[in-house]
């Protein structure tokens, strides 16, 4: 995916920033030796937007306590995004492409190993130490939302490493050749957050991916393309969250869905298929602040809120917000299908509500008084046995 990717057109952009709704991922890329990150995100210092557009984003998630930020990871073949925790924020992360293996140590000392292939998804609570290496031979393509509407704080394990006093880490490590051997460390140069060596095949002579058992795996790992599909005329969804009734889940779906209950500002994560010319129709979430990312496919949106109407277009990798009770709709505008990844900022079950739900549930008598309308005109209104959340013309 190249920088041209997360342009957005400049006219559509300013209108739909002065109501600080959507985005393009930052054009700054951070380039490491075995990959590079992008952001869509709040900074503390105003200096480190590049745009005033990016500034307005970036203050609005912060302004409407969004409890979100997005980030994009591609991890070059055989890279390795360094072992790290997040301070500030559990991590969600959507594999688009490649195939990968997680490291997680638990705050118990537990080591919790497993691989992922694309449509699948990660969870890392917050403080939890965790790994990502490439072991594929294209390139690993990561979407991550962290729950934060903050700057994220991380610590890389290198960097821990390095900053403690030499005599220190040999009486915690206590390796053989005391501080001498901790002496043999060089910090690098370049920064290894996403780290690969050109020697990598001279320093790893016989790796292991090893696959831990499902009751640990499936606390971090959710494989949501594989999950129910909620099928509608106009297209699909697919969500990987709590559910307060957890009959219809598998035992590993119940095990993610508890464990995600129990962390604190856990965040939803769903993929929208919208087929061509489909829409879903305006709707609003009681419980949730939304930010979606477009994988493929453009789309138009619409946002409704006490400032009036907004539409603009979006393409692939722009990145929308819509807060919390905002009415908002997305029609696929493109030959092709339209596929979002949207997070959610509730680690409880997603409350939604759609336009023609409430407009049907609302007493006929008063919607005529309303709108001016004999009362018999809204039995023009038909009630389709069928959901109509994403329907097609």
């Amino acid at each position: 995916m190249d920088n041209s990717a997360f342009e957005m057109h400049e006219d559509a952009a300013k209108n739909a920033f002065s109501m600080g709704k959507m985005t393009t991922i930052s054009r700054m890329v951070f380039e490491f030796p075995g990959g590079a990150i992008q952001w869509a995100r709040y900074r503390n210092n105003v200096k480190d937007y590049l745009s005033v557009e990016e500034e307005a984003f970036g203050s609005s998630l912060n302004s409407q306590r969004s409890q979100m930020t997005l980030g994009t990871l591609r991890i070059k073949s055989n890279g390795l995004r360094a072992p790290h925790w997040h301070f500030n924020a559990n991590e969600h992360g959507y594999l688009v492409q490649g195939s990968a293996w997680i490291g997680v140590i638990d705050d118990g000392g537990v080591v919790t190993t497993y691989n992922v292939t694309g449509g699948q998804v990660i969870f890392f609570p917050k403080n939890t130490l965790h790994w990502i290496k490439n072991v594929g031979n294209e390139d690993c393509f990561f979407l991550l939302f962290f729950s934060t509407h903050d700057e994220l704080q991380t610590l890389d394990v290198d960097d821990v490493f390095f900053s403690v006093p030499e005599d220190i880490a040999s009486r915690s490590l206590k390796p053989e050749g005391g501080i001498n051997f901790i002496r043999t460390f060089q910090k690098q140069q370049e920064d290894q957050a996403v780290n690969l060596p050109p020697n990598l095949a001279e320093l790893v002579i016989n790796p292991s991916y090893v696959q831990s058992p499902d009751s640990l795996v499936w606390k971090y790992f959710y494989d949501l393309k594989g999950s129910k599909e909620y099928q509608f005329p106009g297209g699909v969804i697919q969500l990987a969250q709590y559910w307060k009734n957890g009959s219809e889940l598998s035992s590993h779906e119940k095990i993610f869905s508890e464990f995600l209950n129990q962390h604190q500002n856990a965040l939803t994560l769903s993929t929208l298929r919208i087929y061509n010319n489909g829409l879903r129709q305006p709707h609003f979430h009681f419980n949730a602040n939304e930010m979606g990312y477009v994988i493929s496919g453009c789309a138009k949106v619409g946002i409704i809120n006490t400032q009036g109407i907004i539409e603009f277009d979006v393409h692939i990798g722009d990145v929308v917000f819509f807060p919390i009770g905002t009415q908002h709709y997305i029609k696929s505008s493109c030959d092709e299908d339209l596929l979002f990844l949207l997070a959610f900022s509730t680690g409880d079950q997603l409350q939604t509500l759609d336009m023609d739900d409430y407009l049907q549930a609302t007493a006929d008598h008063i919607l005529a008084q309303l709108f001016f309308k004999e009362q018999s005109e809204f039995k023009k209104i038909p009630k389709f046995k069928e959901d109509q959340a994403i329907n097609l013309p």
